[in-house]
């Protein structure tokens, strides 16, 4: 297990690296990061392309988002050269989302050997929109 946090996340955070393409069309970027990897916090812009035809922000849309935000704080919390494959995210809609800004939150439930789970949640102000548990596979290498 490791007790740092993942150098590559901390550049991210510092704008020394760019975020993964999916972040970028997101919106995403990191806003805060607990010292200890437990707690991550991420903003992300909803555009008119998110939108559905009922005006609001598409249901996958939220997911990616959720899946961002948690995949962030698992790989934070990971060695230098491990990532984190989604598993399984289960996601819930509470309620709808418009255009604009969205904050994601995510904490650690858990950092096992080979699997790690997290829990998020997508903030629209102060309305709570959508929440999500992910499980996530730790990969070693390259």
């Amino acid at each position: 297990m490791n007790n740092e946090l993942n150098p590559y996340v901390r550049r991210v955070q510092l704008g020394e690296v760019a975020p993964p393409p999916i972040s970028t069309t997101l919106g995403g970027r990191i806003v805060s990061l607990a010292a200890d990897g437990s707690r991550i916090e991420c903003e992300y812009a909803a555009s008119e392309g998110f939108l559905n035809p009922a005006g609001q922000v598409q249901g996958g849309m939220l997911a990616a988002m959720l899946d961002d935000v948690t995949a962030w704080l698992v790989t934070a919390a990971l060695a230098e050269h491990e990532h984190c494959a989604t598993l399984n995210l289960n996601t819930s809609f509470l309620r709808a989302a418009g255009a604009g800004p969205l904050r994601g939150i995510a904490t650690l439930a858990r950092r096992g050997r080979n699997v790690c789970n997290a829990d998020g949640q997508l903030w629209q102000g102060d309305k709570l929109v959508a929440t999500a548990s992910a499980v996530c596979m730790v990969a070693r290498g390259g």
